[in-house]
């Protein structure tokens, strides 16, 4: 086991989570980073996400964002992809680097004795990757597989369907991933112009946690990105999200079948979207005492899970739900969730229901905060989310001020059974396709 490892290991941050100094820096290259600086354990963390990703992919390169990031670690400057290995292996560091719809994020967790040299390194993996043709021929054929084995994943289908209908001729309809079609015919190039798009220093939005200084930060993240171009080209418009009340049918033969439902939902930067999340986590966010799980799972024994969820990206929110069910069993799983749906939007919730929400809710919040590397990705995404820099003090307050009226007023907003879809992947039995 490396040194990295052993100290990693043991890296559980000793910050009480409520209490969360965070410092705002700005870089003289007018980067804004927001630091929690922890000098007792010798590790630092950065999070750095790059706005942008897949929905900046043209329609018939879909997928080079993916395939760039998947190539970030494949050699950089003078090293190969094992000599790149090796050297952050050395230094005891850990990166990660992810192409999503929305940005590009890298992960880089280092000893504090080895920052200089480790920022150095991922400087050159950000700024002057190598992108080989062996390494784009060898990564492209693991994304094609990948693509092979999702098309017999209903999940997948189901939810590529539920976007494609959602969002039409909208980016956010696209497969982040690309389509076989697309990602087959991707080089070097497309590559290299999904870099150029992608990873602009006007879009690095930056959270570091660990033992480092304020004094410090701002001159190692400007050193990191020096190599950037400033920016990239325009970033979408908002989606509008197309509404209907249908049910759709994916044939697959499979014994299970897959459903995806739900409609347009909130933005993340809304005031009311902290009620929408205790809102989800009453009806299907807070794992098996949720309404959902309850009629479904619970009294039932239709499903081993059902669960909803929140979609606040940054061009189309929507709120979406997803069980898995026997395909003679599918046709009743649908209308205990229509009812279940039409259910919040006409009655909204009860005092008990709320109250056991809110307890839940804040009891849980500190769990996210467990490690260097957990923090950092917090507040790159408070940040995102465009939320105060004590937003970690004062959130369990927030939710603890919502009264059931707040809640109950949103419910009926924000829930829509004259708009609910279905996407369902399978052989169901007793479904009609309406669409």
């Amino acid at each position: 086991m490396s040194l990295f490892f052993r100290v990693f290991a043991l890296v559980l941050l000793p910050l009480n989570a409520l209490a969360m100094d965070i410092q705002e820096v700005v870089t003289e290259a007018g980067t804004t980073i927001w630091l929690v600086e922890e000098p007792s354990i010798p590790i630092i963390s950065i999070e750095i996400e790059f706005k942008g990703g897949a929905v900046l992919d043209p329609a018939d390169k879909l997928g080079a964002t993916v395939l760039m990031a998947g190539l970030l670690e494949e050699g950089s400057g003078d090293l190969d992809s094992v000599g790149f290995a090796s050297a952050a292996e050395e230094l005891a560091a850990r990166f990660s680097y992810d192409g999503g719809r929305d940005g590009v994020s890298i992960s880089a967790t280092m000893l504090s004795e080895n920052r200089d040299a480790t920022v150095d390194l991922l400087a050159t993996a950000l700024s002057n990757p190598t992108f080989d043709d062996v390494s784009v021929a060898r990564v492209r054929g693991q994304v094609v597989a990948n693509l092979q084995s999702d098309l017999n994943d209903p999940n997948y289908l189901a939810q590529r369907r539920f976007r494609e209908l959602s969002f039409g001729d909208h980016p956010y309809a696209n497969p982040t991933g690309g389509t076989l079609e697309t990602v087959e015919t991707l080089n070097r190039d497309d590559v290299i112009a999904a870099h150029g798009r992608s990873l602009v220093r006007s879009r690095a939005t930056v959270g570091v946690v660990g033992d480092i200084t304020a004094a410090e930060v701002g001159p190692l993240i400007d050193r990191l990105l020096a190599g950037l171009p400033e920016d990239g080209p325009d970033l979408p418009d908002r989606a509008t999200v197309a509404e209907a009340t249908a049910t759709h049918i994916v044939p697959l033969n499979t014994p299970q079948a897959v459903a995806i439902f739900g409609h347009s939902g909130i933005n993340r930067e809304d005031p009311e979207f902290i009620a929408a999340f205790v809102l989800n986590t009453i009806m299907g966010g807070g794992g098996f005492s949720s309404r959902l799980s309850t009629e479904v799972r619970e009294k039932r024994g239709l499903t081993y899970g059902i669960y909803s969820y929140l979609v606040g990206a940054d061009y189309g929110a929507l709120v979406l739900g997803s069980v898995a069910s026997a395909n003679d069993r599918m046709a009743e799983v649908v209308e205990l969730v229509e009812a279940e749906w039409a259910k919040m939007a006409g009655d909204g919730v009860t005092p008990e229901e709320l109250a056991k929400a809110k307890r839940y809710i804040t009891g849980s919040y500190p769990l996210r905060f467990t490690s260097n590397g957990r923090i950092a990705n917090s507040l790159v995404g408070m940040q995102l989310a465009k939320l105060p820099i004590d937003y970690v003090d004062t959130r369990n307050d927030l939710i603890n001020a919502l009264t059931l009226e707040e809640v109950n007023d949103l419910a009926s907003r924000l829930y829509k059974p004259e708009n609910l879809r279905f996407v369902i992947v399978g052989q169901p039995e007793g479904v009609a396709a309406t669409q």
